[in-house]
């Protein structure tokens, strides 16, 4: 690590709820503290975090801030954190610092290319925000980084800036390892038993593509599907409603990671129909545990997943999935070992030792 220029992790993905973007900075966080020096990185953390990582060499500060107001944190508190350490900013999460811009992942551009799917006013302005921030980050940013090559490109491609810029530091499934299954989860839901079910997870927003899954389901009243996930914001699909009436789709909300290893475990394929992503970590988690998976042909998926899964179109539902899942398919092995988070922290620290 170039130990002229000292990196200071925004601690901010420790207050919010365990989603995609989260997992991915607490992970990569995790393992980097094992490649690096005592106190070579220092990680700032809002005062209201619920609970900090046990590290050993990344450097905890706790700030006397709270983070019940993102851009006030990140635009003010942070920076004039980082500013005053003379400390480079590190953030994980599509923004980074106004008056003081630093290193920034952009895991994705959705709210640029999907304006539509924001349509209340509380989502239009998180829209709006969103894209002011990935536009300030795409130009303002020391450097750029993402989780795939297919959202290097469109990073590039709509901000019109050089390719070199932006570096790619893959997601991860090797925390999945630690994970006990918890079959509670049949308890709970006795409909459900081994191989009777397709599998869904995700947050309930447009982009996982609930639609697609309650087109079909309508269509094919053997076939069971078991939905999990939260909604996020008012970003939840009008098929939500449809699918809670269907008897062939049970509604299981939030299950936890171990419910979640059961499900994966038992069911007849993990589905995956999402119309885009920065990169999809549930199906590398499914396919860890031997699942089949069935995911869309779109964005990023075919760059991840190749020929290790079945591939459905996002926008047609004129499929029969049990022929799907006779298509032959190659072992996942390479994939898994090629996305994990430990490649990840490698990268990451590589490309922090040249900045």
């Amino acid at each position: 690590m170039n130990s002229e220029k000292k990196i200071l992790i925004n601690g901010d993905f420790l207050c919010r709820n365990l989603t995609g973007i989260e997992r991915f900075a607490t992970e990569v966080c995790i393992r980097l503290d094992k490649l690096i020096k005592p106190k070579e990185i220092s990680l700032y953390v809002p005062a209201d975090f619920p609970h900090i990582p046990d590290f050993m060499n990344i450097e905890v500060i706790i700030s006397k801030h709270r983070c019940n107001f993102f851009p006030l944190w990140e635009h003010v508190f942070f920076a004039h954190f980082a500013r005053k350490q003379k400390a480079l900013p590190l953030d994980f999460s599509n923004i980074t610092p106004l008056f003081y811009p630093g290193i920034v992942f952009i895991h994705d551009i959705y709210a640029r290319l999907y304006p539509e799917d924001f349509k209340s006013v509380k989502d239009k302005l998180i829209k709006l925000y969103a894209c002011s921030m990935y536009r300030h980050a795409a130009k303002k940013a020391k450097r750029i980084l993402t989780v795939s090559e297919f959202s290097k490109g469109q990073i590039a491609e709509i901000y019109k800036i050089p390719v070199d810029r932006i570096s790619v530091v893959n997601n991860g499934w090797d925390h999945f390892k630690s994970i006990k299954p918890d079959d509670t989860i049949f308890k709970s839901f006795p409909v459900l038993y081994k191989n009777s079910y397709y599998f869904s997870l995700g947050s309930l927003s447009l982009r996982k593509n609930l639609k697609w899954i309650a087109d079909y389901a309508q269509k094919h009243q053997n076939d069971f599907f078991a939905v999990s996930g939260k909604a996020i914001s008012g970003l939840v699909p009008p098929e939500l409603k449809q699918l809670q009436k269907l008897k062939n789709v049970v509604m299981l909300g939030y299950v936890t990671d171990g419910q979640v290893k059961s499900l994966m475990n038992s069911c007849k394929a993990f589905i995956f129909p999402s119309y885009y992503e920065g990169f999809g970590i549930p199906p590398l988690e499914a396919l860890s545990t031997g699942c089949p998976v069935i995911i869309s042909n779109a964005s990023c998926l075919p760059e991840i997943y190749g020929d290790c899964a079945h591939y459905i179109n996002p926008y047609k539902t004129d499929v029969d999935l049990t022929a799907v899942l006779k298509e032959t398919v190659s072992s996942p092995d390479k994939i898994l070992e090629k996305y994990t988070y430990a490649h990840a922290a490698v990268k990451l620290q590589n490309i922090l030792s040249n900045i």
